[in-house]
């Protein structure tokens, strides 16, 4: 059955429908991993928006919920080349196009999907919607315009408290990790590096995670506009008080930056990807890491009495991490717990680990 992609601009793609039935507005973004696409489908950053795959062929080992990085898929809509229909992997639980309809996620297949991410580069990041039908184009236009992404955290956050495993002798360090939308593989990472973990929702105060008696706060990844969470922007400012060691990775390091006073801007269209080169400007050694977001802090806001730029893209010199000088705290616009890789910078969860020992020392 045939199926549309209707930019905002007016561009209109034919495809053939995969997914679910039905009609999806979303912010279309692109990503240029090569692998890994069922832990793209299960970031909860995507919340919003529109994934296009650039690699040509997806769905070819099939679905394996396990490796999920959430509870479900947030995004809104998914656009492939080829969608693989028989995939091969002896621990395959499933067929891609099954996956997505079981979820109910609105997709598209036989988009010339490298047309479709030039216009994006050239263009910036803009909505979109995939459609059965190209009745009432006008007003179809008129609702993608209007679209903006919304509550992406309160949607993407978890509900209630949940710790997930005790303090003993070998996780001696209790973690409070604010959910904004966190993959898994954080909370392993934690727990691998020696950690008791609390995952609490975004909108705990700074007193309920104080109740915890943290040795560090890590705040995680997540999607939408980091400036849209005032709330949460304003506890951070009462935990920075504090001085306990905190980790920001993506939204973690933008809401932290914004507490601080720091302003972010939207780029024009994001760095999604694992293939994003990052500068150690106190080492001078770069990183390939992988990369999920579409704002950044903005360099030009950074006092330089309350922290320093450690980390740039190598590609567009944006802001890549910061180290706090008033705290011990420090924070990545990328993600060192790349469940899919590459890992080279895992060893940034050794220094956090390395900062709560110190101030338990201190």
């Amino acid at each position: 059955m045939e199926r549309y992609l209707i930019m905002k601009d007016g561009t209109v793609y034919t495809g053939t429908a995969i997914g679910a039935e039905g009609t999806v507005i979303g912010e279309a973004v692109f990503t240029t991993a090569m692998s890994g696409y069922l832990l793209t489908l299960s970031d909860p950053s995507y919340y919003g928006q529109i994934i296009t795959q650039t690699f040509p062929l997806i769905g070819n080992y099939g679905a394996i919920e396990t490796d999920s990085e959430s509870d479900k898929p947030y995004l809104f809509g998914y656009i492939v080349r080829e969608l693989c229909d028989e995939g091969s992997n002896f621990r395959k639980e499933g067929e891609l196009d099954d996956y997505l309809k079981k979820h109910n996620i609105v997709g598209i297949a036989g988009v010339d999907t490298r047309a479709l991410t030039r216009k994006i580069r050239d263009m910036g990041v803009m909505n979109a919607m995939i459609t059965d039908n190209l009745k009432d184009l006008p007003q179809k236009l008129a609702a993608i315009r209007k679209f903006k992404v919304k509550d992406a955290v309160e949607e993407t956050s978890c509900k209630q408290p949940k710790e997930i495993n005790p303090l003993d002798a070998e996780h001696k360090y209790r973690v409070v990790l604010y959910d904004f939308g966190a993959k898994r593989n954080i909370e392993r990472m934690l727990v691998k590096y020696g950690c008791s973990v609390v995952i609490v929702p975004h909108d705990t105060t700074a007193e309920q995670a104080l109740a915890y008696k943290p040795d560090g706060i890590m705040l995680s990844n997540g999607g939408g506009d980091p400036t849209d969470n005032t709330s949460v922007i304003e506890e951070l400012k009462k935990l920075n008080t504090y001085n306990i060691p905190t980790f920001g990775i993506c939204l973690g390091h933008q809401l932290l930056a914004l507490s601080h006073g720091f302003s972010t801007v939207k780029l024009k269209y994001g760095h999604r990807g694992a293939n994003q080169p990052v500068k150690d400007i106190k080492t001078g050694r770069t990183y390939i890491t992988s990369q999920n977001h579409g704002y950044a802090v903005k360099a030009s806001t950074v006092d330089p009495e309350k922290a320093e730029i450690r980390y740039i893209n190598a590609n567009d010199k944006t802001v890549e991490g910061l180290d706090y000088k008033r705290a011990p705290a420090f924070s990545v616009q990328f993600h060192p717990e790349a469940c899919g890789g590459p890992k080279d910078t895992e060893a940034l969860f050794d220094r956090f680990v390395k900062l709560m020992e110190n101030n338990k020392r201190a």
